[in-house]
C-alpha cells in the first residue's frame, strides 16, 4: 500500500525522537495533520496539542526545549498562520533553544501567482532561522527533515520546514540512486568540546592571580552547576546569575548574589563593581554597564557558542567549550585561595540584602505590594516546582524576590523580553513534566494581550496531567507598569494614561467560568493563605492579586541622571507624584529600627 509524503514526514519526525507538536490547524497543513491522525490510529503517532494561537505554539515549543533540553516543535498552516509563529521563534533564537517549525504553503502549481495565502515564507523566516527550506518535491523531504532537525539541535537554534499543500498529499517517493538526488539519515550526538590544554593553563593563570574573583553564569551553565560551585569554592568567588541562569544555582548558597542587571540585586552590582577578576560561563548577559569597567578586571569566558565569546567584555582568555567539560578540565589547574575575606564579605552582603528584600516586600502599599506576592510564594513552593515569568514589572519580582531552591526550574523570555510567554511556557512545562506543579507569574497587560485565551488550552487538557496544579498568578494593577516606570526613570516623562492605563478585568472570575479555580486577593495578609490554597487545589488556579502600580521596580543602583529624570517626571505632573516619591523612598531607604 502506497503512503503519502506527509506520512513519511511524520514517520521521520518520530525517528528523530519527536513526541509532541504544538500547533493550530489550517488547510495549508491538513496533509500533515492527516498523517499524524493516521499514525496515532496505528499507535505510532505524535501527540498534537491544539493551542489558541500560533504565536503561543511557538512559545510552547521554546518552553519545551528549555525545560527538557530536547527539540521543541510547532506547526501552522501557511500565510497568516506561519507569520504568527515569528515572535515565538525569535524568542527561541535569542535564548538559544532548539525549535523546529513546520509551516504549510500554497500548492507548488500555484506558486508565483499571487495565490491566496501564498507568501515567500523562506524569505519571511530567513532572519530567525538557522535553516529554512521549502520542499519542491517528495524526494527532497527526507534530507530537509534530517538537515533541519540536526541543525536546530546542534546549533541550539531554529529550523523551519515549509511543505506546500500538494507536496503533502503526493505519493511518497524515496530519493533515487541517481545524479541529482541525495540520501540522508537521522541521528545526532553532541560532541565533547573542550579547549586545548595551553588555553586552559592561560585561563588558570588569570584566575589564580585574582584576589577578588566574580563568576557570572547564564543558562549555558545549567549542566555545570556542580562544577560552578567547585570553582567558586576553590577561588573564593561570588556567583551572580544572568536571568536565564536564575535556576542554575539555588539562592540559599551564601556566595550566590542573585540576579544581575536592571532586574538584579545590590550584591550582584557590588560584586561586579569591586572584583578584580571575572569568569563568565554560558552567559550572553547584554548590559555591559553592570559588568566591571573595562580595564578593571582580568577576564575569562567559557561558552559553547564561539559567536558569544568576547562579545560583552574584552576577555584575556576565551575558551570555546561545553561549560561542564571545560570546568572539569580547568578545575585541577586552579589554586585554592586561603584568603576567604572576599567571599565572606559577599556572604554578609547577601544576608543583608535578603533582609532588605523582606522589609521591602512588607512595606505598605495600596492595596498589595507586588513584591510580597512573590516573597510569600517562594517558601511554599515544592522543591520540584517550575516557575515561569512574563516580561514587565512582574519580572523584577521574579528576579529579586523568588528564592530558587535546589531542584526547581524557572525561565522567561530573556533575549527577546517578550510579553505573553509565561502562560505558554507554563503549559509546555506541564506537558513535559505533568507530575510537577507549575506557576506562571503574569502581568495584566500580558494576560489581556494573549494569555487569557490560553487559559482555554489549560481547561482543555489539565485533566490529563498527573499533578493538576498549574497556577497563573496575575498582577492586576491596571497599568503597563514596566513601561510606565521606563517612561519616568529613563525618559523623565510622566505616566501617559492613554498608553498605560488598562481595563480592570476579572481574571479569577473568568477562570471560574472555564471550570478552573479562581482566587482573588486584595489584602496582603491573605497572600500566604491564598498561595496555600492554590498549591493544594485539585485543578488549575488563576490567582488574581490587586497590586499597587506605584511600587517602583527600580534597578539595584540608580544613576544621578536617572534620578534627575525620575524627579523631572514627577515635577511634570505625574498622577500621585507625592505618594510615589514617598513609596519609593520607603522602598529604598526603610530600615528596621
Amino acid at each position: 500500500m502506497s503512503s503519502k509524503t506527509s506520512d513519511f514526514f511524520v514517520k521521520r519526525l518520530k525517528e528523530w525522537g519527536v513526541t509532541r507538536i504544538y500547533g493550530y490547524p489550517g488547510d495549508g497543513i491538513n496533509g500533515v495533520l492527516g498523517a499524524i491522525q493516521r499514525a496515532n490510529k496505528n499507535g505510532d503517532g505524535i501527540e498534537f496539542i491544539q493551542v489558541r494561537h500560533e504565536e503561543m505554539a511557538a512559545f510552547m515549543a521554546a518552553g519545551h526545549a528549555k525545560f527538557t533540553g530536547e527539540l521543541g516543535v510547532c506547526l501552522s498552516t501557511g500565510g497568516p498562520g506561519a507569520t504568527h509563529l515569528l515572535t515565538g521563534l525569535y524568542d527561541a533564537k535569542m535564548d538559544h533553544a532548539p525549535v523546529l517549525a513546520i509551516a504549510g504553503q500554497a500548492e507548488v502549481t500555484a506558486r508565483g501567482a499571487s495565490y491566496q495565502q501564498e507568501m515567500n515564507l523562506d524569505r519571511v523566516f530567513s532572519d530567525v532561522a538557522n535553516f529554512v527550506q521549502e520542499a519542491a518535491s517528495p524526494a527532497q523531504v527526507r534530507h530537509l527533515i534530517d538537515r533541519g532537525v540536526r541543525i536546530a539541535i546542534a546549533q541550539n537554534g531554529v529550523a523551519v520546514l515549509i511543505i506546500p499543500k500538494d507536496i503533502q498529499d503526493e505519493e511518497w517517493q524515496a530519493p533515487q540512486h541517481l545524479h541529482g538526488f541525495t540520501h540522508s539519515g537521522p541521528g545526532y550526538q553532541r560532541p565533547k568540546v573542550v579547549p586545548y590544554e595551553a588555553d586552559l593553563q592561560r585561563a588558570a593563570e588569570v584566575l589564580n592571580a585574582g584576589k577578588k574573583v566574580a563568576i557570572l553564569i547564564g543558562a549555558g551553565a545549567r549542566n555545570a552547576a556542580v562544577e560552578v560551585v567547585q570553582a567558586a569554592n576553590v577561588l573564593g568567588a561570588g556567583v551572580a546569575k544572568a536571568l536565564l541562569g536564575k535556576d542554575v544555582l539555588p539562592d540559599d548558597a551564601p556566595f550566590v548574589t542573585g540576579s544581575i542587571g536592571l532586574l538584579g540585586t545590590e550584591p550582584s552590582w557590588k560584586l561586579m563593581q569591586d572584583c578584580d577578576t571575572l569568569l563568565m560561563i554560558g552567559s550572553g548577559f547584554p548590559w555591559t554597564e553592570f559588568l566591571p569597567k573595562e580595564g578593571q578586571a582580568r577576564s575569562v569566558q567559557i561558552d559553547i557558542d564561539p559567536a558569544m565569546l568576547g562579545l560583552r567584555y574584552p576577555n584575556e582568555v576565551n575558551l570555546h567549550g561545553d561549560a561542564a567539560e571545560t570546568l572539569r578540565a580547568l578545575l585541577p589547574l586552579l589554586e585554592h585561595k586561603d584568603d576567604r575575606s572576599w567571599q565572606e564579605e559577599i556572604a554578609v552582603q547577601v544576608q543583608t540584602w535578603w533582609k532588605q528584600m523582606e522589609e521591602r516586600a512588607h512595606a505598605p502599599a495600596n492595596p498589595v505590594n507586588p513584591q510580597r506576592v512573590v516573597w510569600e510564594m517562594s517558601p511554599q513552593l515544592p522543591e520540584n516546582a517550575i516557575v515561569t515569568s512574563d516580561s514587565g514589572s512582574c519580572a523584577n519580582w521574579f528576579a529579586r524576590d523568588y528564592r530558587v531552591k535546589q531542584g526547581q526550574r524557572a525561565s522567561l523570555s530573556g533575549g527577546l523580553a517578550c510579553m505573553g510567554a509565561a502562560v505558554p511556557y507554563a503549559i509546555a512545562a506541564k506537558f513535559a513534566h505533568p507530575e510537577k506543579p507549575v506557576v506562571a507569574l503574569v502581568g495584566d497587560g500580558a494576560m489581556q494581550m494573549n494569555n487569557m485565551a490560553e487559559l482555554i488550552t489549560i481547561q482543555k487538557y489539565w485533566q490529563q496531567w498527573a499533578d493538576p496544579r498549574l497556577i497563573v498568578c496575575v498582577f492586576n494593577n491596571q497599568d503597563l507598569n514596566q513601561v510606565t516606570w521606563e517612561q519616568r526613570v529613563m525618559e523623565g516623562n510622566p505616566r501617559f494614561d492613554a498608553t498605560q492605563q488598562l481595563p480592570d478585568v476579572k481574571y479569577a472570575e473568568f477562570a471560574e467560568t472555564l471550570g478552573l479555580r479562581g482566587i482573588f486577593v486584595d489584602n496582603p495578609d491573605a497572600l500566604a493563605s491564598a498561595w496555600q490554597q492554590a498549591l493544594s487545589s485539585d485543578r488549575p488556579v488563576v490567582l488574581e492579586v490587586k497590586t499597587d502600580p506605584e511600587v517602583a521596580p527600580l534597578p539595584p543602583h540608580i544613576t544621578f541622571k536617572q534620578a534627575k529624570a525620575f524627579m523631572a517626571s514627577m515635577a511634570k505632573g505625574d498622577r500621585g507624584a507625592a505618594q510615589i516619591i514617598s513609596d519609593t523612598a520607603s522602598q529604598l531607604f526603610h530600615k528596621k529600627s
